[in-house]
């Protein structure tokens, strides 16, 4: 779990840095569109990252509000 968060960690500070390249004007439009289309690859990594942080919290947090731990499959999504 520890490598993950590291992983989502520098993914958001690749995202930051795309984001100040592209606000600073001085990129080409095709060196332009190769950020972007990076940092939607990213963004769209750091999201599956945090709805699976998501389900994680709802699985511990299920069971009438006690705390109880069910085996987490990332291959299929938990019902709210």
């Amino acid at each position: 779990m520890k490598e993950k968060q590291q992983s989502f960690e520098e993914e958001m500070k690749k995202l930051q840095k795309i984001v100040e390249e592209l606000s600073s004007g001085k990129l080409t439009l095709g060196e332009s569109l190769k950020k972007y289309e990076e940092g939607v690859r990213i963004s769209q990594a750091c999201s599956g990252q945090l709805n699976d942080a998501q389900r994680k919290v709802e699985i511990l947090m299920k069971k009438d509000g006690s705390f109880g731990l069910e085996k987490f499959d990332e291959g299929t999504e938990e019902a709210a």
